[in-house]
């Protein structure tokens, strides 16, 4: 299990030369997709889920659009590939073990997140608990949020009321016990 973490770890460091040579989108396409995430591009209805099979062209023609982070292993030591990405709308974290607050508060620090993500999703992301979820208040494009299966939200009503205050025109789905 401690050659797994290290070996996350490794996948999630940030190249900062690679992304000034291919740009922030295609290094955060080759982060998600080497952690087991999947990408789909403006444009495209097809996500992308083979590291090998990303498409090539000129810097900054494939801009991601959405990302499913389902099963993967991304972890907060790689979020720097999230500066940069101004078309991101969608975003689902499903099960990722190495999700916690912190990621959530610098997912929602972000400042080209903060315009463009619409809908995000964190369903079954065991070490996220009420300061992650409160965090995603500076999200203040954010339409649609859905949370399911977080044991560690405890404070659920005054947690939401909050986050509602924060973000009127946020769609709050839960299913939570």
């Amino acid at each position: 299990r401690a050659f797994w973490g290290w070996l996350n770890a490794v996948f999630n460091k940030v190249d900062h030369e690679r992304i000034q040579a291919v740009g922030p989108d295609r290094a955060a396409s080759e982060w998600l997709l080497r952690c087991g995430a999947l990408v789909r591009f403006q444009g495209s209805p097809k996500w992308q889920q083979d590291y090998n099979g990303l498409p090539t062209g000129p810097r900054g023609k494939y801009k991601i659009e959405a990302i499913n982070a389902t099963d993967s292993c991304i972890m907060y030591r790689g979020f720097d590939y999230l500066d940069g990405l101004e078309h991101v709308t969608d975003i689902k974290l499903e099960k990722c073990m190495y999700i916690q607050d912190q990621c959530l508060q610098r997912l929602s620090e972000t400042n080209t997140l903060q315009k463009s993500l619409q809908q995000l999703k964190i369903i079954s992301c065991g070490n996220v608990t009420d300061r992650g979820i409160l965090a995603l208040h500076k999200l203040t494009n954010l339409e649609y949020l859905y949370l399911s299966d977080l044991p560690g939200i405890r404070e659920k009503e005054m947690t939401f009321r909050v986050l509602q205050q924060a973000l009127p025109k946020l769609e709050l789905e839960l299913d939570l016990e």
